[in-house]
């Protein structure tokens, strides 16, 4: 086993396995990025009040991509004003019939541009492209899709209730699925009869651009959806607006708190969808290739950069060695490079920010005394990056086991009976997502019900469907996205 806390870095790659791979990237001739961004508020990309941008940056080359708008309370202002005149004058007045044509219609024409977003998805997240084209792009077009055909049957969803839109929506979203969260935010509201004003992660906010492109392309009435640029004093500005009637945030649990306790007593909705540490339970009965291949699709094909990542591992005392053999073997073969080559396993870390915090906690980890055996992979001179971390020796105790890292980092425990594994499974403050691996319905059905959290697998992990709700427990959020269970959250009944 290889024990090695230092990462190497070289131009050339090198892989254990004795293979190379000729470079395959995509091409980015076909994509188009404006030198400079401002917010996109009452149908028109307009000038930020203060004359301030910041840059968006390339992880995987440090390059600078685009100049962004950066949003003050007075863009803000303006743009919930775009969105309650339009609430006032046509969304909130439109049949659902029409709504869902205009929802259709962004679906398709994201499907019109899938390799363009794709590929400024990667280049500005550094994650895969493979994971870009073949989950994020789909999925939210997917998202579309869904609450397009809900649009005009909300009755038929609450028999017997009379649903009502709520008026103007702010949401937040996170820099780890910057499309597939806006997607997952901007549908449900649109087809229950919201308007919105969203503001992207600051270092992800090139593809929610492309799709404030595509929406005034689709010709949607003016102030419908508006995005407005910036950080945290952005989103700060959107939760505080007295004329905001719901709250939509996806991001940490420190984040969360805060503005669960800003919006206490105003009447205005909310949603949270926070941190996690997903704990992965592997018996002894299961499918170990399987799982070991699950694990790995779990943590590492995405950076970690999942709130729902299988960042906890536990697996049956009697297949413990086994397991995490299998396991450094296969890390051993992941490509560790450019997010465009579609042979990379693992992309960039999204910031140098992101890969100080992750940095930070491995030295928590030696420190503490854990095991951080790492794949000797061969990384480019620029960017950010980190090489998938598998962690042992470490207790409950162990903040790589209680505290979210983001990054491609696998603690691993052992267990003996389902009781101990359930036990440790539960052991944290957050309960988004876990899995399960064994090859007995009953033993899966028992776990699953006895896991405290929101989203769950069996034999399989990191699977999403537009109509399956999403959301967790704890400290991991409140509300659910997707689903017929993501139209609750934006109306009254």
């Amino acid at each position: 086993m290889l024990k090695e806390t230092e990462i190497k870095k070289s131009n050339r790659l090198d892989f254990s396995n004795g293979w190379s791979y000729a470079p395959a990237p995509e091409s980015t001739g076909h994509i188009n990025i404006r030198e400079k961004y401002g917010h996109f508020i009452n149908g028109k990309f307009v000038e930020p009040t203060e004359g301030e941008y910041f840059d968006t940056v390339n992880p995987a080359t440090e390059e600078k991509l685009a100049e962004v708008a950066n949003g003050s309370h007075a863009d803000v202002d303006a743009a919930v004003k775009a969105a309650r005149q339009a609430y006032n004058k046509y969304w909130s007045k439109m049949s659902g019939r029409d709504r869902g044509r205009y929802i259709y219609r962004i679906a398709r024409m994201i499907q019109e541009k899938a390799r363009e977003l794709a590929v400024i998805e990667s280049m500005d997240g550094g994650k895969p492209i493979r994971e870009s084209r073949d989950v994020d792009v789909p999925l939210a077009a997917g998202h579309f899709f869904y609450y397009a055909g809900w649009a005009d049957k909300l009755n038929y969803a609450f028999p017997g209730r009379e649903p009502r839109s709520l008026g103007v929506a702010g949401q937040i979203i996170p820099w780890n699925f910057p499309l597939l969260m806006a997607a997952w935010k901007i549908a449900p509201a649109l087809a229950t009869g919201n308007t919105i004003v969203i503001k992207p992660a600051e270092t992800t906010p090139l593809t929610s651009m492309k799709l404030a492109e595509i929406i005034q392309e689709a010709d949607l009435p003016h102030g419908v959806v508006n995005f407005v640029n910036g950080a945290g004093k952005t989103g700060a500005a959107i939760v505080d607006h007295p004329d905001v009637n719901k709250i939509a945030f996806t991001g940490s649990t420190g984040v969360g708190k805060i503005i669960q306790k800003a919006i206490a007593g105003s009447g205005k909705k909310l949603t949270l969808e926070l941190g996690g540490k997903a704990a992965n339970i592997i018996f002894e009965d299961a499918t170990i290739d399987q799982a070991v291949e699950g694990i790995i699709n779990g943590i590492f094909f995405n950076q970690g950069h999942v709130c729902c990542a299988g960042s906890r591992l536990f697996v049956q005392e009697n297949i413990a060695d086994e397991v995490r053999d299998k396991l450094i073997d296969r890390m051993s073969t992941l490509i560790v490079g450019d997010p465009l080559d579609k042979n990379t396993d693992v992309g960039a870390i999204n910031s140098k920010e992101q890969l100080e915090t992750i940095n930070r906690y491995l030295e928590y980890g030696v420190q503490d005394g854990a095991e951080i055996y790492q794949t000797k992979c061969a990384l480019p001179d620029k960017g950010y990056w980190c090489c998938p971390t598998l962690v042992g020796n470490v207790s409950q105790s162990h903040k790589l086991v209680q505290e979210e890292i983001f990054g491609p980092v696998l603690t691993i425990q052992t267990f003996r009976t389902p009781a101990e594994a359930l036990e440790k499974a539960n052991n944290t403050p957050y309960g988004l997502s876990g899995g399960v691996w064994t090859d007995k319905g009953s033993k899966i059905f028992g776990m699953t019900n006895g896991i405290r959290a929101g989203v769950l697998w069996a034999n399989t992990f990191n699977k999403f469907d537009p109509t399956s709700p999403f959301g967790g427990y704890k400290e991991s959020g409140l509300g659910r996205e997707g689903g017929l269970h993501g139209l609750l959250p934006y109306l009254e009944l």
